[in-house]
């Protein structure tokens, strides 16, 4: 698949490619970045691609010409390489949350033109003539979309066939069937760790077992219990999760009976 992406700073965008499990999906082909410096498409001496809000108030607004221009020449390469339109997303805090769900959309499409925002934001009418679909990470604020923009690619990537050792991996990530995650052990069994120091005296150490069930060799017994952390977990820290896989239908009977006895 393929972003585009248009960033006042693409030198972002060379490390997060040479590092990590995504490193494959770069180094195979699975995922092509295309960078476009939105000042190669800005005009004067300065290469201006913002200026004052009309009406007033603080910051600057990323021009639309600037921008029209680039999404021009995207278009152009993108018909090169045998592709009709991608569908143009901007990140701003005035978006959807993206959500595991989107992500495995995005991962199956052929991709898609990422515009990363600067300043107090995009010209109205560029997101109006031109914009697909505007995506929030969470509600705060940033000081560019391409901390979003790495963000995605990431997600995406990760899904792709062969960037992860184990193909059923992300199928037991958070939100891939709609609740957090269980928690996760590994070796040693027993682990003993000397407590912190206390007022010049040494805590009590702290003793901790791997849960019995995971050592047990049961599978059936070890799937019940994942399925049963994940419910507890999630409605402990993400109830509106609970209510969202209820309302799909997702939650069976045993799933509802350990729900009613937990104690939140």
């Amino acid at each position: 698949m393929r972003f585009d992406i248009i960033t006042l700073f693409p030198e972002l965008f060379g490390p997060f490619q040479q590092v990590g499990v995504t490193r494959r999906a770069f180094e195979q082909r699975l995922v092509e970045l295309h960078l476009w410096p939105l000042r190669d498409h800005a005009e004067g001496a300065y290469r201006r691609v913002d200026d004052r809000p009309f009406g007033g108030g603080p910051g600057m607004v990323m021009l639309v010409e600037p921008l029209v221009r680039c999404l021009q020449a995207i278009r152009q390469h993108q018909a090169q390489a045998g592709l009709g339109p991608l569908p143009v997303i901007l990140f701003s805090p005035a978006g959807r949350p993206l959500t595991q769900a989107r992500v495995a959309e995005l991962a199956a499409s052929p991709g898609c033109v990422l515009l990363c925002g600067r300043y107090e934001g995009v010209d109205q009418r560029f997101i109006d003539a031109f914009v697909d679909e505007e995506i929030s990470l969470g509600d705060y604020v940033l000081s560019g979309g391409e901390l979003p923009a790495l963000t995605l690619v990431d997600a995406v990537a990760r899904l792709q066939p062969g960037v992860l050792h184990d193909a059923a991996s992300h199928e037991q990530d958070s939100f891939s069937n709609g609740l957090l995650d269980c928690p996760h052990y590994s070796r040693p069994e027993v682990l003993t760790l000397g407590g912190p120091q206390v007022g010049g005296e040494q805590a009590h150490p702290l003793d901790m077992s791997v849960p019995a069930v995971l050592m047990s060799g049961h599978h059936a017994e070890i799937a019940r219990w994942r399925r049963q952390q994940q419910l507890a977990i999630t409605a402990r820290r993400r109830p509106e999760l609970i209510e969202a896989a209820r309302a799909r239908g997702e939650l069976s009977k045993k799933d509802e009976d350990f729900l009613r006895g937990l104690a939140l």
